[in-house]
């Protein structure tokens, strides 16, 4: 059962867009990083820039297409945000060499919700990592969409989803 909302505004662009989403409740920030498709990409160095002049009670997200543990890491360590929201599937390594590498970083995977299946995808993943994102974009594609495509997922396997994990949801969309 949810207890509290939070809201996290995406696409942050530059210092002042995500000032302006702070002083409308934005609790979190989403700064997005190369992607195969979709808007509101912006480079390492400014995600950096923006971040590091956030305050500390405001979460900063780098969206990263990295399918890698070492390849999460490294983006990272590029830009120093609070969170990591990884918008593809780890293909090679695991969630715990991120952790072991970043433990103050917090994980949020994204299940891209496209039938029954995303449950037991979502099932599997959950406990491995902070949060848990819904979205409505397609992997499977050639070319991949990961995110911010504007489309509504189908809900009743979202509410599926957020009955059974125990892990914290967020709702893209």
């Amino acid at each position: 059962m949810l207890n509290s909302s939070q809201v996290k505004i995406c696409c942050i662009s530059s210092y002042q867009e995500a000032v302006l989403a702070m002083r409308y409740g934005a609790s979190a920030l989403g700064l997005v990083g190369q992607m195969p498709s979709g808007p509101g990409i912006i480079s390492d160095d400014k995600i950096k820039a923006i971040s590091n002049k956030i305050p500390s009670q405001i979460e900063t997200f780098l969206l990263t297409s990295q399918s890698s543990a070492s390849k999460i890491i490294a983006h990272h360590q590029k830009v120093n945000t609070t969170t990591i929201q990884i918008v593809d599937a780890l293909q090679k390594g695991t969630y715990q060499e991120i952790k072991d590498a970043l433990p103050t970083t917090k994980l949020v995977q994204v299940i891209h919700v496209l039938d029954e299946n995303s449950i037991q995808e979502a099932l599997k993943i959950a406990p491995q990592v902070d949060a848990i994102l819904l979205d409505s974009g397609n992997p499977n594609l050639q070319i991949k969409q990961l995110g911010g495509t504007g489309r509504t997922h189908n809900w009743v396997i979202s509410r599926a989803i957020c009955e059974q994990v125990d892990t914290p949801v967020y709702l893209a969309g």
